[in-house]
């Protein structure tokens, strides 16, 4: 199914009496969900993701604009007329009811010509649990469950309705470090089998590049960019883009633009041509930064930190914006940790250069 987002808009009155403005959530949102496709809401807190989420779901009426679900605009549509499955971040199951009871409760809801034989709703909660694999869980209540566990039942709840459209309000965020990679890679598995088009908010942006088709990366409620992962972190359209994504964050310097040459402090880390003498900020991301005697940008050595199969050189420099300077490279390379200054070498394509006035990409 298909979701188009037309010129979506949604404003809050202030609650802070002497504001003489509302405050505006989300700002003229356009986008097309594509048919059967995984996309992720990405942004930090406050950004309007889980508003615009709600706004999908019907949980919340857009200030103006249109939403529509295939050919048809739900904008006035009910929740429950809708056909979603919304996944909450807390996963709101009933504690005194069985994971069985919990999944096939929006079946009993149903009324009328949707409504269900018996028979019908057991065999479509057992194909949604064995989907999430919890089928030899149905019998225990929630607090039986582990966080993991709880999620998959809350999955299951969602599909059980064979929903057109599968709506995630962080869904991984109260689960550890390595239950939220197994459940993100679930989550994935589940949305391929299925084929259902599906929108997951978060704001690590971990989670979203790894299991997104294409992610919309918004800042206060309006859209920054949008595209397939990778691409829109290999091609960051502004210095905000470039520092969300990406874990260590990005490295970010005040540099300048000489005479056709990139300098960081006194040092001339690169050459461009085109580009008129400006004050800049130099992106280079951890990846683009390697130890060598001859490079061209010198920092002060502070320590090498050693995390299996990568190590992570930790350095200063005064021109640079980041409390430290950081470089991934392969733990097998070794650095000299006798001397205090180390020197990097730059890997072109992994330098990015944004005017310093507006923060938008300089292409070179």
């Amino acid at each position: 199914m298909k979701v188009v987002l037309q010129n979506l808009t949604k404003v809050f009155p202030n609650r802070d009496k002497k504001a003489k403005s509302d405050v505006i959530a989300v700002n003229d949102f356009s986008f097309e969900i594509p048919d059967g496709k995984l996309v992720g809401l990405l942004g930090p807190s406050g950004c309007g993701k889980s508003t615009m989420l709600f706004m999908i779901s019907g949980l919340q009426k857009s200030t103006s604009g249109r939403i529509l679900f295939g050919d048809d605009d739900v904008t006035e549509v009910s929740t429950e007329n809708r056909g979603i499955g919304l996944v909450f971040q807390n996963y709101a199951l009933y504690p005194h009811m069985t994971v069985k009871q919990n999944i096939m409760f929006p079946l009993q809801n149903l009324k009328g010509k949707d409504k269900l034989p018996k028979e019908e709703m057991l065999e479509r909660v057992l194909n949604a649990a064995k989907l999430v694999q919890i089928d030899t869980l149905l019998e225990r209540k929630p607090s039986e469950l582990s966080g993991g566990q709880q999620q998959r039942v809350a999955i299951a709840r969602a599909l059980v309705k064979m929903p057109r459209v599968l709506l995630l309000d962080e869904p991984l965020s109260n689960l550890d470090a390595r239950l939220r990679l197994q459940t993100r890679e679930e989550i994935r598995r589940i949305q391929k089998e299925t084929g259902i088009t599906t929108v997951f908010v978060t704001h690590d942006q971990e989670e979203a590049m790894s299991i997104s088709d294409v992610i919309v990366v918004m800042k206060e409620g309006v859209i920054q960019q949008v595209g397939a992962p990778q691409s829109v972190y290999d091609d960051p359209k502004n210095l905000f883009v470039a520092k969300f994504l990406g874990t260590p964050p990005i490295n970010v310097f005040n540099g300048r633009v000489e005479n056709g040459k990139v300098l960081i402090g006194n040092e001339a880390i690169l050459n461009v041509n085109g580009i008129e003498d400006q004050d800049i900020y130099v992106g280079i991301r951890p990846e683009g930064l390697e130890p060598n005697a001859d490079g061209v940008l010198s920092c002060k050595l502070n320590n090498v930190e050693i995390m299996g199969r990568d190590a992570s050189v930790v350095a200063t420099h005064d021109g640079s914006l980041n409390a430290t300077v950081r470089a991934i490279i392969d733990s097998d390379i070794r650095v000299d940790t006798t001397n205090p200054i180390v020197k990097f070498a730059l890997k072109p394509h992994k330098v990015f250069l944004f005017n310093k006035e507006t923060e938008e990409r300089i292409g070179f």
